[in-house]
């Protein structure tokens, strides 16, 4: 006989899911380290991934290092670079994901530049001073809704079961199905409350490139000393705008980044429609095979344009530059995500 001992568990079930959609959603507005937006002073790198994101990072450093002469590219695509002398941690990354060969196929060092620590970090960076939205607390938030309507669908369920199992003979009571009535009003009431943020840019993240993007050629503060102001004018041009809208002289360039970032954004976008089980599967969760933080790379849903993601099929381990460094499992910051948000309003990663 149920009586009305079986609201018990959906009701622990209800209540449950609901408060920890709303701690989820919380912990993904969260802000660890509040700063005031530092107007049009923010550095290049920061600027190209608040702006684009990794595959973003790596187009401008690549260019930076082309236009100073440490870096090569042929027709075939193929990078050389010319020395091992590093600005900053993006350059030594691309120098490690070209190995001891000082040389590697332009693609395969974008995708390793995306997912080291380096590039990584300049997310995490920007994450916790409140201009982007941390994405492992994005997914965490989104699964969490999830389970907020799983627990409606339970509600639902164990009203139906309990009224067609109950007995009717005399002496039993059917159930009180207002009881299933106000669970589901105070799920549905629930639902707004957790309704999950979109996009990776924080209104803040938004107002910062709204204060640096003013019509007027952007300048980066922190640019290398050798280093000419028509150069700084061009890498603060593809920082905040992606190679397309910057004026590259050299037009080979231009069209072999190009169809890099269009070559991974295919692969990436192949790997999120016709292998979304199988990586799942094979990974066990978005993070799980390659660590946890490489949370700024891989595929996106909320992704507002092309190259949002850090290229390749899937996966953490492809192949990179013929260095071990560019693998995704190389160090804490250098994994990949499956599914994380690296896009939004603002641009895609690797445009």
């Amino acid at each position: 006989m149920w009586h009305n001992s079986y609201f018990l568990v959906p009701a622990l079930l209800l209540f449950a899911a609901a408060l920890y959609a709303a701690q989820a959603k919380r912990a993904a507005k969260r802000v660890p380290s509040p700063k005031g937006l530092p107007g049009r002073g923010l550095p290049l790198l920061d600027t190209a991934f608040l702006a684009g994101g990794p595959g973003r990072v790596f187009d401008t450093a690549f260019v930076r290092m082309h236009r100073d002469g440490r870096a090569v590219l042929n027709r075939a695509g193929l990078v050389t670079l010319t020395g091992t002398l590093a600005f900053d941690a993006v350059d030594q990354a691309v120098i490690e994901a070209a190995g001891p060969s000082r040389s590697g196929e332009l693609g395969a060092l974008r995708r390793a530049v995306m997912r080291s620590a380096a590039v990584q970090e300049i997310g995490d960076r920007l994450a916790d001073r409140g201009l982007l939205r941390d994405p492992v607390r994005l997914r965490r938030a989104r699964s969490a809704r999830r389970l907020l309507w799983i627990a409606l669908l339970d509600v639902v369920v164990f009203a139906v079961a309990a009224y067609l199992l109950d007995s009717d003979e005399p002496g039993y009571d059917r159930p009180a199905l207002w009881a299933p009535l106000v669970m589901l009003g105070f799920g549905l009431f629930s639902l707004p409350a957790s309704w999950p943020l979109k996009g990776r840019i924080t209104p803040a993240g938004r107002r910062q490139l709204t204060l640096m993007n003013t019509g007027k050629p952007w300048k980066p503060a922190d640019r290398p000393a050798p280093l000419h102001a028509r150069d700084a004018t061009l890498l603060g041009a593809v920082a905040l705008g992606g190679l397309a809208t910057a004026e590259l002289a050299d037009e080979q360039l231009r069209e072999a980044m190009l169809a890099s970032a269009a070559a991974d954004q295919a692969a990436r976008s192949a790997a999120h429609t016709g292998a979304g089980s199988s990586s799942s599967s094979s990974s066990g969760s978005s993070s799980s095979s390659c660590g946890t933080a490489g949370t700024w790379c891989g595929s996106s849903s909320d992704s507002g344009s092309s190259g949002s993601g850090c290229g390749g099929s899937s996966g953490c381990g492809s192949s990179s530059g013929g260095s071990s460094s560019s693998s995704c499992g190389s160090s804490s910051g250098s994994s990949c995500s499956s599914s994380s948000s690296c896009g939004g309003g603002g641009g895609g990663c690797g445009s």
